[in-house]
């Protein structure tokens, strides 16, 4: 008996050893198309680059292709078709746990002459929407998971490029070129969604944490200025997102435990013989579970969920169908002290709840129509709900409410593209959007006079909108692209509507070596919140801003992009923007002005007599992962400013005047040896430094004398707050073992626990004016199982 318990752990360790010893493979599957028309590419020849013997296949009538026993580490892909340019697709990711399932477009060459051969491009960072020449590039879901505090969310990885600043440490707002951070566009499988981030704000474009789970994200855009002429609704920023599809092979499953929360995500197919497939993930906050335990996480009581999926459903013959969505509900309860010996400051004696909830669910239709064009259409309804309310002790612990706003807003949209392909030269892309809006909008505050609750905001009804547009690609040579465009957006709540032409080049004149220019007018519309500003009560109530009109426009854009090799990088990038109808006061002069508002949301009479300029120049520095090293230095030098209605130039809230960031990583790929062997280990920092925002000064005697902030108006945003600096690391470790592939990360945010000052307030309480700081150091554990 004892002999053979010895022989079984003898072979069972022989097992073991001979399966680590096996070098660990996975299949990458795919599709390719063509990038205009998403028309897929039977008999296109895919190269897997430096395996020994070479090892390739091709597509089937379908497009798809499959190349099994692919070994896990970092490979790079070539795909050739005749009549197309070549792509190389380089440094992606083959892990044990997941097969990868790859989307691949091509761009069909110009010149059809079999005797011209061009050297394939690694562009890296080419924007996926052909129409997109200038301040534009993609970003990828890894990028999110590897970039220094970035922790999986678009937003926050952003701030690594060039123009783009965090707006605060305890949020992902984001500021572009000048820009207040409500300017950005999120759009989702080309239609507009409400802001996808938990706690967040009406009107505001970022919020403590992401919605989106990477799991679903697959290669989007990013845009920064002059965009394409189906962009509409936006004067900073675009983020254009785009979905993966589900393995539709095989069930594959992940589960991560992080700081942030536990994630659970699945896809796989429907059926054996079908196509389709599904997608998941489920995501419930860390806190949110410890405060269920009654565990005490401190003062406030934060908590969030979230759910996205993607479904998608092919057909033989009436196009491809995806159901796809996201939900995201969050909560922040803080509960003041019943012993006022415990109040430091005045606003330790408030109660406050917050709630946000946000959710999107959309159906694409896709379909070829013919040869030459591509249709798709969009319906999706979303919903976005935010609540506040606060009120405050009294030294006998009764309480007497000082704030309530409540807001509802649910949009339907109906979007359909057209895009025609006359020719490899010729490309026209035409759409239109119609979107109806129904609001319940309510906020009050406590008025001291009267020692009531005085209503401030107050509409309940619905409004449309409608956006048509048409851009025309011109490709007059291999070398020399052209784009013009027209967008028209139109309010129906009064009528405002805006026709922006749009337009760019971009000229090739070396073979590493390009040239662009952009322009564009844009136009937004103002936060819903600040039409039904309310004056007055009763029979004698108006609502002085309804008819509000878009804040608008003018891009331009200058770029210069050089190549000194595969994988390394210099763009350059100049620009000027001329803002104007910028809301401000209407009844008084005064410094007030809509762009230095985080959201957009006021309760002053306005008008659209503002103006305002932002330039600047930018500089980048890349190289992509290249002998397991990558860097992305970026730095910008810009000003930002406006009028008010007392007709004086001056600085913005976001006028920091310069930014710099410098993001690299290397990877340590390990030996047989060791407790580390066949890993890879990460090394990530990034560096941030930039000029801090600009504030009004508060006038000390006048507030203690009124008991509440009062500013000095003739001084706005004349001071600035202490230049921002910032070092992020994160640390990360992965091991692929036989069909599962496991990452332990360590992202730790503010390293040096630098305290960088985020504004000033008075303090009722005390009768001073106290510093408010940014986060401080943050460590993010997570550890994550793909099998």
């Amino acid at each position: 008996m004892l002999f053979k318990t010895f022989l079984s752990t003898v072979f069972i360790s022989l097992l073991v050893f001979h399966l680590n010893a096996q070098s660990l493979t996975q299949t990458i599957r795919g599709t390719v198309v063509d990038q205009s028309l998403q028309m897929p590419i039977p008999g296109a020849t895919i190269v897997l680059l430096n395996s020994t013997p070479l090892q390739g296949t091709t597509t089937g009538p379908d497009g798809h292709f499959r190349l099994s026993q692919v070994p896990v580490g970092r490979q790079s892909l070539k795909i050739s078709y005749v009549g197309y340019k070549d792509r190389i697709i380089s440094n992606i990711v083959v892990d044990a746990g997941k097969e990868l399932v790859l989307s691949v477009d091509l761009e069909e060459s110009v010149q059809q002459v079999a005797e011209v051969v061009v050297r394939p491009q690694i562009e890296k960072d080419k924007p996926l929407n052909d129409m997109a020449t200038v301040s534009a590039r993609t970003f990828s879901v890894e990028e999110t998971q590897k970039f220094a505090a970035a922790v999986n969310d678009p937003a926050r990885m952003a701030t690594a490029y060039a123009g783009v600043v965090g707006a605060d440490d305890g949020g992902n707002q984001i500021t572009i070129r000048g820009n207040s951070p409500n300017g950005l566009l999120w759009r989702m499988e080309g239609v507009e969604i409400p802001n996808p981030n938990h706690f967040s704000s009406l009107g505001a474009a970022g919020g403590g944490i992401s919605i989106l789970s990477a799991q679903l994200l697959t290669n989007s855009d990013f845009l920064t200025g002059a965009f394409p002429a189906e962009y509409g609704n936006a004067l900073s920023g675009v983020f254009d997102l785009r979905l993966r599809k589900g393995n539709n092979a095989k069930r594959e499953h992940t589960v991560q435990v992080g700081l942030l929360g536990i994630d659970v995500a699945s896809e796989g197919p429907f059926s054996k013989n079908y196509r389709g497939s599904y997608l998941f993930n489920y995501r419930y906050s860390t806190l949110g579970i410890l405060s269920k335990l009654g565990v005490s996480i401190g003062p406030a009581v934060n908590i969030f969920q979230d759910l996205s999926f993607n479904l998608y459903l092919p057909t033989n013959k009436l196009g491809n169908f995806t159901v796809f969505g996201f939900g995201g509900l969050s909560s922040s309860t803080i509960d003041a002290s019943r012993d006022s010996t415990k109040w430091q400051s005045e606003y330790d004696r408030y109660n406050e709840i917050f709630r946000a909830n946000t959710g999107a669910v959309g159906i694409t239709h896709s379909i070829n129509l013919g040869r030459k064009a591509f249709l798709k259409t969009v319906l999706l309804a979303s919903g976005f709900q935010n609540e506040f309310r606060n009120e405050r002790l009294a030294e006998d612990y009764t309480t007497s409410p000082r704030w309530r706003e409540g807001y509802t807003i649910q949009k339907r949209i109906a979007s359909t593209t057209l895009t025609y392909k006359f020719n490899a030269r010729h490309t026209v892309r035409a759409g239109l959007i119609g979107a109806e809006l129904i609001y319940d909008l309510s906020r009050q505050r406590w008025d001291s006079e009267t020692e009531q609750m005085k209503t401030q905001i107050q509409a309940r009804n619905s409004t449309h909108t409608l956006q048509t547009y048409a851009q025309w690609n011109y490709r007059l040579t291999e070398q020399l692209t052209a784009n013009a465009g027209l967008h028209y957006l139109r309010l129906m709540l009064n009528n405002t509507d805006a026709l922006e032409p749009r337009g760019s080049i971009k000229w090739a004149f070396a073979s590493n070596k390009s040239l662009s220019f952009g322009y564009g007018l844009h136009s937004q519309l103002q936060n819903l919140g600040a039409y039904f500003v309310t004056t007055g009560t009763g029979s004698e109530a108006t609502q002085p801003n309804r008819n509000l009109g878009f804040t608008r426009s003018h891009h331009l854009v200058l770029g210069y992009d050089w190549s000194l090799n595969d994988h390394l990088r210099v763009k350059a990038e100049t620009y000027y923007q001329s803002l104007f109808n910028i809301p401000i006061s209407a009844t008084r002069q005064d410094a007030f002005a809509l762009v230095n508002s985080f959201d957009g949301l006021t309760t002053d009479r306005l008008t659209n007599k503002g103006i305002g300029r932002n330039y600047g120049l930018e500089l980048t520095v890349e190289q992509f992962l290249h002998n397991n090293f990558y860097f992305l230095w970026s730095s910008s030098l810009y000003e930002s400013m406006y009028k008010g209605s007392d007709n004086i130039w001056r600085d913005t809230r976001f006028n920091g005047n310069y930014a710099g960031s410098f993001l690299a990583g290397k990877e340590i790929i390990t030996g047989d040896r060791g407790p580390f062997r066949k890993s890879i280990i990460g090394l990530n920092v990034k560096v941030s430094y930039y000029g801090g925002y600009r504030y009004t000064p508060i006038d000390l005697t006048a507030s203690r004398q009124q008991g509440d902030a009062v500013y000095v108006e003739q001084a706005a945003f004349s001071k600035q707050l202490p230049d921002y600096f910032r070092t992020d690391i994160r640390l990360s470790w992965k091991k692929n073992r036989l069909n599962s592939t496991r990452t332990l990360s360590l992202d730790i945010q503010n390293v040096t626990n630098r305290k960088n000052v985020f504004g000033q307030y008075f303090d009722p309480r005390s009768g001073e004016v106290r510093t408010s700081y940014a986060t401080p150091l943050i460590p993010v554990l997570s550890y994550r199982v793909a099998f």
